[in-house]
Formats: C-alpha cells, structure tokens, sequence
C-alpha cells in the first residue's frame, strides 16, 4: 500500500508523508481504520497526526467522519506547475476550439504520464484522466507519444517494469509495445482505443523542447464509435505542439524537467 511502513525510527515528517500519500491514488474520503491499514502507522499516531493536518487544512472530515483532502493544500497544490500551465493552457483552449474535442498535455512521472492540463468537451467520452493524475504510460496514447522519444534506457525500465492492463484491450507485451513504439516514433503519432478506459480512443503527439528533447505528450479523446474520426485532426494536433514548444522555450529548466522516479542505469 502508498507509504506503507511501520518503522519505529521514522520520522514524523514521514508519517505526515504516509498519510498524505494514503490519498494519492484515489482522492476518495477515508475512515480513520483504514488510513492506519494503507499507511501501517498505529491508530493513535494517526489519530493524533490528522488532528494537526484537519486544524491547519490539510485534511478535512465528510458528514460521515471519513476524512479526505482540504481545501487548503488544494490551494496549495495549484501552485505546482502554474507556469507551465499558464503557458500551455491558451494552446490547449485553442486546440479544443478547432476540433470541439476533449485535450489535454500530460508528461512523463516515472513510469506514469502526469496530466498537467485538460480541456473538457461538451460530449460524452468516458474519462480516466484528471488533471493532477496518473495513467501508465505503455497504455496511454499521451504516453507512447513521449516514451516513443525518450532516451532507451527509459524505455528499458518502463517495459521492463510491471505492465498491468487496465482493460481486456491494453497491450502488455514488452516486445509488442517495443514495436508499436517504433511505429509512433516512425509516423510522429500515438493511438490507444480502450487501453485504459472502456468506450474512449485518444490520439497524441509527441511535444519536444526547444533543443530537441522530448517535453510531453499532447492529445485528444474521442468515444470509440468515432475512432475512425481521430487521425482527422493530427494535423491540428502537431500543429499545437509545434506552438507550445515556442511557448515553452522561455521557461527555466526546472519547469521543464520530468520526475526522475526512475534510476538510470550506471554505465
């Protein structure tokens, strides 16, 4: 489980951590047992460290006493990436306006893609992303559209990890991906249908840096009875990912750099 550990030598700024990250994976309100099951923390560490998280506004308590993510380390949160947010965000609005399409930008974390913006359509296409969360990336098209990019030792450690397969449609075969990687990185564009979400497809496209280095992926979601309508708007798609690597070109590079999270290997 997220933060599992139940070291006497740990520290209390560790345990705050292990109960924070209790609520990483799913934003869902959590009764006090079972925060001390998914943390391994006794209960009256628990008990007496979210008393200090509710009064500062870490956390906060439903009507049913479960306790969940409060506002003020929402707030807190909105500050992460906001200049590359309000960077990205007038090309992802204008990417939406030309195809009337759900977009969103995501980057590499780790093993992952991070959703760092998305624009909602009116239409109805089952959603398994938010802005803040993770998807794999061998399952997603935002995914294959970055790792197709990345340096090989990247893509070594991610298809050497753990594939779990989200739907009876996601690809899991290190060797099969390896070659799907190859056509994304042959063609400039990934696709996914119902790899992690039944009843949604998504086209992405590689974002690049200004000297050549992979950033992020940039994609569109459509339902599945209109995946045959998806490469229709690839020209739309590199087309704004060409802008964004203008737009990101002024950033420092901190703003720019992915989670290591994944450890090169030593030569």
């Amino acid at each position: 489980m997220a933060g599992r550990s139940s070291s006497p030598g740990q520290s209390v700024t560790s345990r705050v951590l292990s109960i924070l990250a209790v609520f990483e994976q799913s934003p869902s309100p959590r009764s006090l047992s079972e925060i001390c099951a998914e943390s391994g923390l006794p209960q009256s560490t628990v008990h007496r460290l979210l008393g200090e998280l509710e009064e500062w506004g870490a956390v906060q308590r439903d009507a049913r006493g479960r306790y969940q993510i409060g506002l003020r380390l929402w707030e807190l949160g909105q500050h992460a990436g906001r200049q590359l947010r309000d960077v990205a965000r007038p090309y992802l609005q204008d990417l939406f306006g030309l195809t009337q399409e759900t977009a969103h930008l995501a980057i590499r974390d780790g093993a992952d893609v991070l959703y760092i913006d998305r624009v909602y359509g009116t239409r109805r296409v089952p959603q398994a992303s938010r802005v803040g969360g993770r998807l794999p990336m061998h399952a997603t098209a935002v995914g294959r559209a970055i790792l197709a990019f990345e340096e090989d030792w990247v893509r070594d450690a991610v298809l050497g990890g753990t594939l779990v397969a989200r739907t009876p449609f996601t690809k899991t075969d290190p060797e099969q991906l390896r070659r799907e990687l190859e056509k994304v990185r042959a063609q400039g564009f990934a696709l996914a249908a119902e790899e992690v979400r039944l009843g949604s497809c998504s086209l992405a496209v590689p974002v690049f840096q200004a000297d050549g280095r992979i950033f992020g992926g940039l994609g569109i979601v459509l339902p599945t009875s209109r995946a045959h309508q998806l490469e229709r708007n690839l020209p739309i798609l590199l087309g704004t990912a060409e802008r964004i690597q203008g737009g990101i070109a002024h950033l420092p590079p901190s703003a720019l750099q992915p989670a290591a999270r994944l450890r090169k290997p030593p030569r």
